[in-house]
C-alpha cells in the first residue's frame, strides 16, 4: 500500500519564475504551486529531486493581502494561468523583478532606467493559441484546452477566460462539435487564431473527416461563425474547409489595411499590447526621415511597416520564407515602397547577404526564445546609433544583453516588461541600447 506523502507547514520567501512560492526546509528549496510570497501554507510534496523538491497547497493559513480569488473555476487544475490568484500589480511586480535579476545574473547588466510596464487587457485578451483534444472514453466526451498544470492531460474546460472572443466560449461547443463526428478519435489538436475582423480554428486531423462530417462541421461554422481550417499532414497541409476563406487581419495605427496573416502564422498574442508595444519600440527608436532601418525578425511585418512610415527605408529580415512573402504582401496592400523583406537564416547568417553588409542607422531585434546570439555581431556591425530589443525570455534576453554591453560597444539605456500573457508567469520586456561613446 502506498504511503500518503506528509503534511508540512512553512513560510513562502518568493515567487519562482513559474509562478510557484519558493520556501526552505532543511536547506533544501521547495517549489510549491498556489502558494505566494509572505504566505504560511501547508503543502505536500509531489516531485523529490537532486537539488529541489515539488509541492502543492494542500490549506492557506496565512494569505497574502495580494492573493484574490481566481475569476476563472478551471483556475488551479488548467495550465493556462498561473498567476490568476496574485493582484495584478503584484502580478507585474514579480516579473520585473524576474527581468532585472536575470540581467544581474546571466548579463552582468543594470539598465539605466526601467521603464513603465506596458499594460493591455486582462481577460479575453488571447488571440493565438493551439489546444489540445482527445476522446477520453472514461469520461464519454472529447476534451477540448489547455493542458493541466504539470501534466500532460488535457484539462477538461467549459470555457476559457483569457481566449480572445468569440473563441474562450465556445470551448463547450467545440467539444460536442468534435465528438459528434466519426473521426472524433482522430482530431489531435485545435489551433485558434482570432484576428480583428474574424476569427478561425485549425483542425488536426489524422483522418480525412466524411461527407457527413463535413457536414457537422460546415454548419457549426454557419452557427458559430468562425472559419474552420483542417490540417491533415503538415502546415502546408492546412486548408479552409469553405473557400473562399477571408483573410485575417489585425489593425495597427498608421496602417489603412492592417496586417493579413494566415491561422498558423505567428503574430503577437495579445493584440492591445502588441499596439502598444510597436508604438514604444517606434518611440524608443526615434527614426529620422532619413534613417535606414533593420528589422531582424521581422515577421509580417509588424514593426518593419510603421518604422517604414518614419524613416528613409527599412530591411526586414526572417526565416520563414512563407512570412516574408506575405510581410511583402503586407506592405503593398498598405501602400509602402521604402521596405525591403529578405528570408535568411538569423541563427546561422554570414555577412555575404546584401543586406548584411548595409549600414543602418538603427536596428530592432524581436527574436524568437532563444535569443539573437548568432546574429547580433551583424546588428551591430555598421554601429547603429539605437537598437531595440523585443524578448519573450529573460534568459536569452540577459545573455544577449551582456554581449551587446560587455563586446559589441552597446550601453543598456532602458528596459521595461510588457505584460503579454496576464495571468502567466511569461515574460516579455523592450529595451534601449544605445551606442557607447
Amino acid at each position: 500500500m502506498k504511503v500518503p506523502t506528509p503534511v508540512e507547514t512553512a513560510g513562502i520567501e518568493s515567487l519562482d519564475q513559474e509562478g510557484r512560492g519558493v520556501t526552505h526546509v532543511g536547506g533544501k528549496a521547495v517549489f510549491v504551486d498556489g502558494a505566494l510570497p509572505g504566505e504560511e501554507v501547508r503543502f505536500r510534496r509531489t516531485r523529490r529531486q537532486r537539488r529541489h523538491d515539488e509541492a502543492v497547497v494542500v490549506e492557506v493559513l496565512r494569505a497574502s493581502p495580494e492573493r484574490r480569488t481566481p475569476r476563472c473555476p478551471h483556475f488551479g487544475t488548467c495550465g493556462g494561468c498561473a498567476l490568476q490568484h496574485l493582484e495584478h500589480g503584484a502580478q507585474l511586480a514579480a516579473k520585473g523583478r524576474v527581468v532585472a535579476d536575470t540581467l544581474v545574473r546571466i548579463g552582468g547588466i543594470t539598465p539605466g532606467e526601467w521603464l513603465p510596464p506596458l499594460i493591455g487587457p486582462g481577460f479575453g485578451y488571447r488571440r493565438r493559441a493551439r489546444l489540445g483534444c482527445k476522446y477520453v472514453d472514461r469520461k464519454g466526451k472529447v476534451l477540448v484546452g489547455f493542458r493541466e498544470r504539470s501534466s500532460p492531460l488535457i484539462a477538461d474546460l467549459a470555457a476559457c477566460e483569457v481566449l480572445a472572443a468569440p473563441v474562450g466560449a465556445q470551448l463547450t461547443a467545440l467539444s460536442e462539435l468534435v465528438a459528434s463526428l466519426g473521426i472524433r478519435r482522430r482530431v489531435a489538436q485545435i489551433e485558434v487564431a482570432v484576428g480583428d475582423n474574424a476569427a478561425a480554428l485549425v483542425l488536426r486531423v489524422l483522418d480525412e473527416p466524411d461527407a457527413a462530417d463535413l457536414d457537422r462541421l460546415r454548419a457549426f461554422e454557419a452557427r458559430y461563425g468562425v472559419a474552420l481550417y483542417l490540417q491533415p499532414g503538415g502546415l502546408d497541409t492546412v486548408r479552409p474547409l469553405t473557400v473562399p476563406a477571408v483573410p485575417l487581419r489585425y489593425d495597427l495605427p498608421g496602417l489603412p489595411a492592417g496586417i493579413e496573416f494566415s491561422p498558423t502564422d505567428f503574430i503577437q498574442v495579445n493584440g492591445a499590447l502588441n499596439r502598444l508595444m510597436v508604438a514604444r519600440a517606434v518611440e524608443l527608436l526615434d527614426p529620422r526621415p532619413a534613417d535606414r532601418v533593420l528589422d531582424l525578425f521581422c515577421g509580417l511585418g509588424n514593426f518593419s511597416l510603421p518604422l517604414a512610415q518614419r524613416a528613409a527605408g527599412v530591411d526586414g529580415v526572417e526565416g520563414d520564407a512563407g512570412l516574408v512573402a506575405r510581410a511583402r504582401a503586407n506592405a503593398a496592400r498598405n501602400g509602402i515602397a521604402n521596405v525591403t523583406f529578405h528570408a535568411a537564416n538569423l541563427a546561422a547568417e554570414s555577412q555575404a547577404r546584401d543586406w548584411a553588409r548595409t549600414v543602418y542607422d538603427l536596428v530592432l531585434l524581436d527574436p524568437p526564445r532563444a535569443g539573437a546570439r548568432e546574429i547580433l555581431p551583424v546588428a551591430a556591425s555598421s554601429r547603429p546609433r539605437r537598437l531595440v530589443y523585443v524578448s519573450c525570455h529573460p534568459g536569452s534576453f540577459a545573455r544577449d544583453a551582456g554581449i551587446l554591453a560587455g563586446q559589441l560597444g552597446y550601453r543598456l539605456a532602458a528596459a521595461g516588461i510588457m505584460d503579454m500573457f496576464p495571468h502567466t508567469s511569461h515574460v516579455e520586456t523592450i529595451a534601449l541600447f544605445e551606442r557607447a561613446p
